[in-house]
């Protein structure tokens, strides 16, 4: 596996606009949602992986907050993203903050979908069909 593989919930309207967000802003980053997972990518993420986002890649997986964060350095969203990463992974609370965050956007994102939403994929199969 050469480039890295954001997995997130398909089935989540916010999710898939943050999934398509990521998606127009890099080729580096492929997008898969948890309806389409391959063999590979399955035996890669940890057993509760519908609990969060994910991103594969050839260094480890990074799951929740620190999916996004990867995602984020690996797009053109901000270029100094990957410094300032770095910089704030040397506090000790970073971390914490960081999973902290991503769980209250995760737990609130139908709410946050009423602003930032997209035609989840899985549905819009089933209103083709």
């Amino acid at each position: 596996m050469t480039e890295a593989t954001l997995v997130y919930d398909d089935d989540c309207g916010f999710c898939t606009w943050w999934a398509a967000y990521f998606d127009e802003r890099t080729a580096d980053i492929r997008i898969v949602g948890f309806s389409d997972l391959t063999d590979e990518l399955l035996e890669r993420l940890p057993a509760n992986y519908e609990d969060c986002a994910h991103l594969v890649a050839d260094d480890g997986v990074y799951s929740c907050g620190a999916s996004i964060e990867e995602a984020v350095r690996r797009t053109d969203i901000a270029e100094p993203a990957g410094d300032v990463v770095e910089f704030l992974r040397q506090f000790e609370d970073y971390e914490r903050v960081r999973e902290r965050t991503y769980r209250w956007v995760a737990d609130n994102r139908d709410r946050l979908g009423t602003y930032l939403s997209k035609t989840p994929p899985a549905r819009q199969q089933s209103d083709d069909g």
